[in-house]
Order: structure tokens, then C-alpha cells, then sequence
């Protein structure tokens, strides 16, 4: 039996997939994103397992090419919005830091304002 159709099949999964993924990624909705991600991860193990068993022909290669080259795309682009999205919240994490330390500088000022004191040349009344 020709593994033809279950490829078929698992590529239009994988596509499915890749482009939700890359709607979720795009919308910044990254629990659902971390979801979905799953699924594919599971979609491309059972498609590895499939071609290792027996290798698709070059007929077959050729017509699965551009979905596999759609789905290397959407994998690209989400990637790159997931790298904009690390470094927005390292940028968070960076002021929240900033911010904790100002606090903690502070507190231990235990309530005192620090005055700047007049110069030795400026006559006091």
C-alpha cells in the first residue's frame, strides 16, 4: 500500500497547524500558541516516523514541496514574532528590575527626604 495518502494527509495537518500557529503568534495570544504547538510537534514526530518506514517517491516529494515550503515559512515568521516577543518582555523584566531596585534604594531611606544642602558661598539669613 502506497504511503501517499496518509502524507498527504499529515502535510495538510501540519499546514493546518502551522498557520493557527502563526494567526495565534500574530494575535499574541501565546498560551494558545504553546498549545497548538504541541499538536504539531506530535503531527511532524508521526510524519518522520511515516517517511523513515518507507521513502516517498520523487513524484510525491515533488507535489508535497511547496505545502512543506508554506509550512517552513510559517515556522519562520513565527519564529521571528517570538523572538519580538522575548525581547519585549526582556525589556519588562529589565525595568521591573530598575524599578525594584529604586524602591528598595529608597526604603531604606527609612522615610527621610534628602535635602540638597546650600553652598558655602551663598549667605544664609
Amino acid at each position: 500500500m502506497s504511503p501517499a495518502p496518509q502524507l498527504y494527509s499529515l502535510y495538510q495537518q501540519l499546514l493546518d497547524r502551522s498557520l493557527v500557529m502563526l494567526r495565534f503568534a500574530t494575535e499574541g495570544q501565546w498560551d494558545e500558541l504553546i498549545a497548538c504547538e504541541m499538536e504539531y510537534v506530535s503531527a511532524v514526530q508521526k510524519l518522520a516516523e511515516i517517511t523513515q518506514q518507507t521513502e516517498p517517491s520523487t513524484v510525491i516529494q515533488d507535489q508535497l514541496r511547496p505545502v512543506l515550503r508554506t509550512i517552513l515559512d510559517n515556522e519562520t515568521e513565527i519564529k521571528r514574532l517570538l523572538q519580538a516577543r522575548m525581547e519585549e518582555l526582556a525589556k519588562l523584566v529589565g525595568q521591573s528590575t530598575i524599578q525594584k531596585s529604586v524602591l528598595t534604594t529608597y526604603g531604606k531611606q527609612g522615610g527621610h527626604v534628602l535635602v540638597p544642602q546650600g553652598s558655602r558661598d551663598t549667605p544664609t539669613n
